[in-house]
């Protein structure tokens, strides 16, 4: 069963610069499961991500649908 949260100012919808990580394997990009990136645009239906090593060199740009990425939230939540 999945709780609900309540998140902070309303921001339930991802927003540009949250943190992401990714829900599935993309080979064709070569990106796997579990792989963090950052959203750098939103798009009709979808969301760029950009994903860059520890330097900060980006090695992937992919637009994702918001099921195939989890939000990544670094201050507490409470569940509604």
């Amino acid at each position: 069963m999945a709780v609900k949260v309540k998140l902070p100012n309303g921001k339930d919808e991802p927003h540009m610069l949250d943190s992401v990580a990714l829900l599935e394997d993309l080979p064709e990009h070569g990106l796997v499961h579990g792989q963090v990136g950052t959203i750098v645009e939103a798009l009709e239906g979808a969301y760029e991500v950009e994903f860059a090593d520890t330097q900060g060199r980006a090695y992937a740009e992919v637009a994702l649908r918001k099921q195939q990425f989890l939000v990544l939230r670094h201050e507490p939540i409470q569940a509604a």
